[in-house]
């Protein structure tokens, strides 16, 4: 056992402290697992936003990664996101060494090591802002290189999924009804929170169809709306999210490929039932897809990724089957944060309306008790109740 307790100022380790280290290579995997107050052991290179996030919401007390979260290849923001909330984050202390450990041991966490009470001991690099900004200047100049990649990639990958703007596309039949509605599709990616919270009118106004791709299940849930529809491969949902009742649509490797679809085999494994929808491209490329194809009347899109920054934070080495798709749908898609700003509803409710009334009436009614005219009138109505009450109340 460790003589030390754990204490902290915010989430800033003050002394020396033991917690719980929870390990696994995959951070969304992680995630569900951990507790205020447990360290996360990672090991994500370029590690992103939207990971960095999640670990922040689940307070952990530190992240260990296993390698470099900031590779060079381009600026990824994940790091920066940990030092904004106060997380130390102990950088490149090997994968040796994360083999070596348990999973859920106890450990002291003391300046650049995480000592574990069985005597093994990792030794990495204690991100400081300093570094940080070196860091991210660094990778910032070698965006252009990057840039140009990706760019030679995205044209490769246009003559293989051009289908996806000329072909018809064959949509598994569902019991959702899309034809004529909104689509609300909803990706836990970038700011995902803040575009739900902004579009709370447009929500009730419209009652669009809510079709969640992977783990934007689990966004919805949060803010309690159940999805109608969950698309994905399954692979970062919850089985809760999974039992809500939605409809579920695997996303499969698009005919021929020997992969298949993935993502039914967990499906299975939980006793529920799916449809597989093979096609090209992201998951949320072929949920936006779907909702056109099925007749949807507008699609608003609630933390999609579209950036440089956004695609490398995901792996993908080129954007061309999300430009086909963009291409294919034109219009009819808008952006979640643009339409919150323009959205004025489409049927006043009646509490504004009592409200707006009240507002305007106000000063008229204030004006005409001041003038003598009204203060005659409001005399003789006085009078008036007054006989009225003696006449039947016989008071």
């Amino acid at each position: 056992m460790f003589p030390g307790e754990w204490r902290e100022i915010g989430n800033r380790m003050a002394v020396p402290s033991r917690h719980r280290v929870l390990k696994d290579r995959r951070t969304k995997n992680l995630t569900s697992r951990l507790v205020p107050g447990d360290i996360a052991l990672i090991s994500h290179s370029d590690l992103d936003t939207t990971a960095a996030r999640t670990l922040v919401e689940r307070k952990v007390a530190a992240v260990v990664n296993a390698v470099p979260s900031i590779s060079g290849r381009y600026p990824n923001r994940g790091p920066e996101v940990l030092m904004e909330a106060g997380i130390p984050l102990l950088d490149a202390v090997g994968m040796e060494g994360f083999e070596a450990v348990q999973d859920r041991g106890m450990a002291l966490f003391e300046g650049d090591t995480l000592a574990f009470e069985d005597g093994t001991c990792l030794q990495g690099i204690l991100m400081t802002e300093a570094l940080l900004a070196e860091q991210i200047t660094a990778a910032r100049a070698n965006l252009s290189v990057e840039l140009d990649h990706f760019a030679r990639n995205t044209l490769a990958y246009l003559d293989n999924e051009k289908g996806l703007l000329f072909d018809a596309i064959e949509v598994p039949p569902l019991k959702t009804k899309f034809g004529g509605r909104h689509v609300l599709i909803v990706v836990r990616g970038e700011g995902y929170k803040d575009d739900l919270a902004l579009l709370h009118n447009y929500l009730l106004d419209t009652r669009p169809v809510l079709l969640a791709v992977d783990g934007g299940a689990d966004a919805l849930l949060e803010v309690r709306l159940k999805p109608d529809v969950i698309l994905g491969d399954m692979d970062s949902v919850s089985d809760t999210a999974l039992r809500c009742g939605a409809e579920l649509v695997v996303h499969g490797y698009p005919r021929g490929d020997v992969r298949g679809a993935p993502g039914l085999e967990r499906i299975e494994s939980l006793g529920l039932k799916a449809t597989v929808f093979p096609s090209p491209g992201t998951s949320e490329d072929v949920a936006m897809l779907m909702a056109d194809e099925l007749g949807a009347s507008l699609i608003v899109a609630v933390g999609t990724h579209f950036s440089l920054e956004e695609f490398l934070d995901k792996g993908r080495a080129g954007m061309a089957s999300t430009f086909l798709t963009r291409l294919r749908i034109g219009s009819k898609l808008v952006d979640a944060k643009g339409l919150a700003r323009l959205w004025t509803g489409q049927r006043p409710r009646l509490r504004e309306l009592v409200f707006v009334l009240f507002a305007a009436a106000t000063p008229i009614i204030a004006v005409f008790s001041l003038s003598q005219t009204g203060q005659t009138l409001l005399e003789t109505a006085r009078v008036s109740i007054s006989l009225w009450m003696r006449r039947h109340l016989h008071l």
